[in-house]
């Protein structure tokens, strides 16, 4: 159980960092341009995958957790 959590956690890691970024840069966020922050993106094709791929890992990797506490 604990082998399969770090297979998970660590293609978690690196989907995240796959991800692109939704601010259009660092300098951006922190100097308060935020035009786009709330623009209505459609995702298509990879990005759209990455971020389902994200989500399902994301459960898989609660659900272990969680499984794991019981099993012991």
């Amino acid at each position: 159980m604990k082998v399969l959590l770090m297979i998970v956690s660590i293609l978690l890691i690196a989907i995240v960092i796959l991800q692109s970024g939704k601010a259009v840069s660092a300098s951006s966020s922190i100097l308060g341009g935020n035009d786009e922050l709330f623009a209505n993106r459609k995702e298509r094709g990879g990005e759209l995958f990455i971020t389902r791929l994200t989500a399902v890992l994301g459960v898989i990797f609660f659900v272990i957790c969680i499984l794991s506490e019981f099993i012991k």
